[in-house]
């Protein structure tokens, strides 16, 4: 195998030491004057402070995003909102390298990831759906489409500036105003997107921005606005559904996953490797709709494995900022718990383990690429989301069998299938449980196509013209 010599990430964002709460277009430290810290994962160091919210200042940011929403942003023309979003869009792409190497100082991603995936993706939806703004009558949700009011939003860690776009972009688009809260552990990237907005002389309180813990989330979920977007956890979702339950919010969720990626014998196997490796590692597994379960024809399941071994063991963990590195640090100390503990569950239920030899660094929080064989459906590590860098491996004889095992899971976000045969890629993809079905390919995502789930991955749509219809009063 070739050395790679190291290629550090030469640019470097000015993070300031303090950040607030942004709302009503200023920053502003909390109410009760609570701060916490956020930590580079791949180093343990603290990069900066920030103002924590809690439920005085929900509700002081619903009420400016209400002022906006009322005076300002609603009257206007859909034609000027998507300048509006246009500009976002272009300041985005202006500042892309400083936001790639801020997300992965923040998340502990590889920069390759930041810098071709998450932010150009983002740039993309906020692009795209400023192109929707002035067309709204014409998206098949009614002639005469109106925004719902304020909306609350609160996103993960694993994609915090990509997760950030696929809410606010429609949100304005439609009309809408917005208060969001960002993952505890990665605000940073959404305080930067509040700085472009006052770049972008974006009117005062159209976005809001809240960091802080659960208790914010719940108090947004909880605050007088009129749409709830959720994405993250299956139990948290679980937990808003009941709380919004018999109002008039409407609710968009973007929950778990447990994808099975389907290798048939036919299957074009160099490729089908290279979708697994991608499907399950990219990001660490740290997404939703990842890959975790690999199922293979038992005719060609000694080769894939063979080879999928072969290409894991070239994977390159270490630091993100290395431009090299294919696997990044865990986004936290309890999430590399969570990890651990599943995968230890899954040796005492019986399951072979095979990790490839690489040292890891000895501060940050880090976890070698895993790959399960032996595994039975009813273990834990073929039930549960890891969330991690963790692939499970199943076989099966017979086309039906895949797609038995593929549904037999609480979850129903998405699912991979790997053959020649178009024939059999529509058969299999009408008969799988996913919201989202790849062909010979795995995590590709487009602006203008509709992502969401069935069973216990949510519900609702988002991107596409069918995400508009859960941001309009229809």
């Amino acid at each position: 195998m070739f050395e790679y010599a190291p290629a550090p990430e030469s640019v470097r964002p000015s993070i300031k030491e303090h950040y607030g709460l942004f709302i009503g277009g200023e920053f502003v430290d909390a109410e009760d004057g609570a701060v916490f810290k956020s930590v580079n994962p791949s180093t343990e160091e603290t990069l900066f402070t920030v103002a924590e919210a809690g439920g005085a200042d929900v509700a002081k940011a619903v009420a400016a995003a209400r002022r906006a929403q009322e005076t300002v942003w609603g009257p206007m023309s859909g034609t000027e909102r998507g300048k509006y979003l246009f500009r976002i869009a272009r300041l985005l792409q202006e500042r892309a390298r400083e936001f790639a190497v801020a997300e992965s100082l923040d998340n502990g991603k590889p920069i390759k990831e930041t810098r071709d995936f998450d932010v150009p993706t983002a740039a993309q939806h906020f692009f795209y759906h400023a192109g929707w703004a002035d067309k709204l009558a014409f998206a098949g949700h009614g002639p005469d489409p109106r925004p719902l009011g304020v909306v609350g939003q609160v996103i993960p860690w694993n994609f915090p500036l990509l997760m950030l776009a696929w809410k606010i972009a429609p949100a304005l688009a439609c009309g809408n105003t917005v208060v969001l809260k960002p993952a505890e552990t990665t605000p940073l990237t959404a305080l930067m997107f509040a700085e472009l907005c006052q770049v972008a002389d974006l009117p005062p309180g159209v976005v809001n921005i809240l960091p802080g813990a659960g208790a914010a989330g719940a108090a947004v979920v909880d605050a007088d606005v009129d749409k709830v977007a959720f994405t993250g956890s299956t139990a948290v979702g679980r937990a808003i559904a009941k709380a919004v339950a018999g109002s008039k919010k409407k609710v968009t969720l973007e929950l778990g996953g447990k994808a099975a990626n389907i290798v048939f014998d036919d299957a074009p196997i160099d490729q089908a490797v290279e979708g697994v490796v991608n499907g399950i590692f990219f990001n660490q597994g740290h997404v939703c709709c990842a890959g975790s379960r690999l199922l293979v024809q038992e005719s060609v399941a000694d080769e894939v494995l063979e080879r999928l071994k072969a290409r894991v063991e070239t994977l390159r963990v270490g630091d993100p900022l290395d431009k090299n590195t294919d696997v990044g640090a865990i986004n936290s100390a309890e999430q590399l718990e969570r990890i651990t503990a599943l995968t230890e569950a899954g040796r005492g239920e019986g399951a072979d383990v095979w990790q490839p030899a690489c040292d890891l660094p000895e501060q940050g929080f880090w976890f070698r690429p895993t790959v399960f064989t032996g595994v039975q459906q009813s273990m834990r590590i073929a039930q549960e989301e890891i969330f991690g860098p963790v692939l499970s491996v199943l076989t099966f004889r017979t086309p039906d069998e895949a797609i038995a095992k593929a549904n037999n899971t609480p979850y129903g976000l998405s699912a991979g299938v790997w053959t020649e045969k178009g024939s059999k890629i529509l058969w299999a993809a009408e008969r799988l449980r996913a919201g989202v079905v790849w062909a010979n390919t795995f995590n590709r995502f487009d602006a203008a196509s509709p992502f969401g789930g069935l069973k216990e991955s949510g519900y609702g749509r988002e991107g596409g013209r069918q995400g508009l219809e859960a941001y309009l009063d229809v």
